[in-house]
């Protein structure tokens, strides 16, 4: 083929779906739920390869340095990563991504991919893209729907038009559906007719913007200013606040897709999962002979087609069956399999209530590394720290709060104060409070350290920031 794509990648969710494991800080594209890679790195490594340009990943500031990291280690180059300043659904996001790839190439084609899916084939899923490609070229703007392979309510659906001269597996599309009931989703089923929306598509980024134009001039409007109005750092590009905030709350397929007269659907199998729920997702695991899917520090007794997940404490189940037991360091949910959709309104419940159970993960995240917390008291709190190779942290000092560190594995460089020091295992120097202090990791793997800090307030507010490699205040 003689043309390059450029592939779009979507990085936002609020964490909700497959909470407690998945938070508003760390959705779940950025967790290892099928093996040593996140969602995130696999969707990176489908766009590998001489069919596609430097990719483009859309995020909100939140999830900046989680998205830089990801990039980092999946040694990927990439062309940009755009900040929303607020979540406007889809449409916005793409119109922004769309009109930054215009500036260079408005006949440039355009592949959006959502970051948080699982593809298992991955022939099938090329083949799909060289189709939607040869319709983009002639004009259309493709989805890629899946055929059902049960009754699901929690997909959108499309209906299969007349076939594309020239096409095997392009079809106009009929209808958009939105999710059916359960009654209307087996009829889906059996018709044949009907295709699962995967939120993948494909055009050229002039006939998008046209279609945008048409259909949602203020979203098209609000998109080139934001853009226009965006500042460029060395890693990110921060879209314009007051442009972007302007700009309708739509989803790509209301504002554009069931609007257009130039839908089309390529239809494919490719092994597609959006892992919506934890329903849908202990489908992708194999079972014992009981139906049961265990992970983790996990004892089944007399129990029948559970799915059980531990990232830390014991499980036991004694005679329980169609139930999923998750357990964190800090949240353990349990519900019947069949009301697993439902896990948003837990999350609902937990913001009404104050709590902050749906935010923060038991690890945080930073764009140096990590840090859990281990212990906390009145006045004391105990952390590991773990500190990527060449990272280091802000230069800083803390206003109610002392510091001990001790390394368990690796080499660490410490400013502590006017003396410059090597800390190696099983050493540890102590931080008095307002001393200007700063960590890095020497080595050429990760820098892991206890922290105990201790104080008249323990808060990650008292930091005071004197320089930093990232740009934070």
């Amino acid at each position: 083929m003689n043309y390059s794509i450029v592939p779009v990648i979507l990085s936002g969710g609020s964490g909700t779906r497959l909470w407690p494991l998945s938070r508003r800080h760390v959705p779940k594209q950025f967790l290892r739920l099928f093996s040593e890679r996140t969602l995130f790195s696999e969707t990176l490594d489908r766009v590998r390869g001489d069919l596609f340009s430097d990719p483009i990943v859309v995020c909100n500031e939140e999830h900046r340095f989680l998205v830089a990291e990801s990039l980092r280690e999946s040694d990927i180059n990439y062309r940009s990563i755009l900040l929303e300043p607020v979540a406007k659904n889809t449409a916005p996001a793409i119109g922004a991504a769309i009109n930054l790839i215009a500036l260079d190439n408005p006949e440039a084609l355009v592949l959006v991919l959502p970051s948080d899916h699982r593809i298992i084939d991955l022939d099938s899923f090329f083949q799909s893209i060289e189709d939607a490609a040869k319709l983009a070229i002639s004009g259309y703007l493709s989805a890629f729907g899946v055929p059902p392979n049960q009754p699901n309510t929690g997909y959108g659906y499309l209906r299969l038009g007349t076939i594309i001269d020239g096409t095997e597996n392009g079809f106009k599309v009929k209808e958009f559906v939105e999710k059916p009931s359960f009654s209307l989703a087996k009829e889906y089923l059996q018709s044949g007719s009907m295709l699962w929306n995967s939120g993948i598509y494909l055009f050229q980024a002039n006939i998008f913007l046209s279609e945008l134009k048409q259909f949602h001039p203020n979203i098209f409007k609000a998109t080139i200013e934001a853009v226009k109005e965006g500042v460029s750092d060395t890693s990110f590009y921060w879209l314009g606040k007051k442009a972007f905030e302007s700009s309708p709350s739509l989803s790509v397929d209301y504002a554009i897709m069931e609007q257009t007269t130039l839908s089309a659907v390529v239809k494919v199998d490719m092994g597609w999962s959006d892992v919506g729920s934890w329903s849908a997702f202990r489908g992708l695991k194999n079972s014992n002979q009981d139906g049961n899917v265990t992970e983790g520090d996990v004892i089944l007794l007399d129990c029948q087609n559970t799915y059980s997940r531990s990232e830390g404490p014991l499980i036991v189940g004694l005679g329980i069956s169609n139930l999923v037991i998750i357990a964190t360091d800090d949240s353990i949910l349990v519900i019947p399999e069949d009301r697993a959709d439902e896990v948003r309104d837990v999350v609902k419940s937990l913001k009404l209530q104050g709590r902050l159970e749906h935010e923060n993960s038991p690890i945080a995240f930073r764009p140096w590394g990590s840090y859990k917390n281990l212990q906390r008291g009145s006045n004391f709190l105990v952390k590991e720290v773990v500190v990527n190779p060449g990272a280091k942290l802000s230069l800083q000092y803390h206003q109610f709060r002392a510091e001990h560190w001790v390394v368990v594995e690796g080499k660490a460089k410490v400013n502590n104060g006017k003396e410059e020091f090597i800390l190696l295992e099983n050493e540890s120097t102590y931080i008095p409070i307002k001393t200007v202090h700063r960590l890095e990791n020497m080595g050429e793997s990760m820098l892991r350290l206890i922290e105990v800090q201790s104080g008249t307030y323990i808060g990650e507010d008292d930091i005071v920031r004197l320089e930093d490699d990232f740009g934070r205040d």
